[in-house]
C-alpha cells in the first residue's frame, strides 16, 4: 500500500472514507458526534483557541483573558462555517454573547493581519499560529476555553494495513507537545 496524499471536500471529507474513496481522512468533530458504521475514529488533538489582539490593546496586558471580556470587541472571524467555528461559537454563547464580525478570513495569516491593523480581535487554534504577525499579541482564553477535537477517521478493514497503521502512528506523535 501506498500513501497518496489528496486534498478534498473541506466541508466532509467522511464520504469519502465511507465510500471506500479513502481509507482515512482528518476531521474536526465535536466527540458527541455520531459514529459511522465501519468507520473507527482516533483522536489526535484537542487543539485550543488563543485570542489574537492588536499589540497595545488594553487586554493585552493579562496573561490569560475570560472570554466574556471580549464581548463589546469587534470580531475577525479566522474560520470558514463548520466544525472549525463552532467551537468558537458555542463558547461565546456560553460566555453570554455572539461574537459581533466585522472582518472575515478563512486564512490565520489574514485574520492576524487584519487584527494588527486594528479591525478587532480573533480566536485562532494553536496550530493557526505557528507563524506570528509582529503586529499581535497572543493570549490564552479562559471561561470558557474553546476547543477544536481533530481526529483520524479511518475504514476499520484498512486498520490491518501497515503503512496506514504507522500513518497515523506518526500523526499521533506529531500531535503530542
Amino acid at each position: 500500500m501506498a500513501i497518496d496524499a489528496k486534498v478534498t471536500d473541506p466541508d466532509d471529507p467522511l464520504p469519502n472514507v465511507e465510500q471506500g474513496n479513502a481509507d482515512l481522512a482528518i476531521v474536526v468533530r465535536r466527540p458527541s458526534d455520531e459514529s459511522h458504521q465501519g468507520i473507527r475514529v482516533v483522536h489526535l488533538l484537542d487543539d485550543t483557541y488563543h485570542a489574537v489582539l492588536p499589540s497595545g490593546h488594553p487586554l493585552a496586558v493579562q496573561r490569560v483573558i475570560d472570554l466574556a471580556d471580549l464581548a463589546s470587541e469587534p470580531w475577525v472571524g479566522s474560520e470558514p462555517p463548520g466544525p472549525c467555528l463552532e467551537p468558537i461559537i458555542d463558547a461565546c454563547a456560553a460566555a453570554g454573547f455572539s461574537p459581533d464580525f466585522v472582518a472575515k478570513s478563512e486564512d490565520y495569516a489574514t485574520a492576524q493581519g487584519f487584527v494588527a491593523a486594528g479591525l478587532g480581535v480573533s480566536l485562532i487554534p494553536r496550530l493557526g499560529l505557528a507563524t506570528r504577525h509582529p503586529g499581535v499579541t497572543i493570549r490564552r482564553v479562559r471561561r470558557p476555553e474553546p476547543i477544536r477535537t481533530t481526529y483520524a477517521a479511518v475504514r476499520e478493514i484498512s486498520l490491518t494495513q501497515p503503512a496506514l497503521r504507522a500513518l497515523i502512528d506518526a500523526l499521533m506523535d506529531g500531535t503530542k507537545e
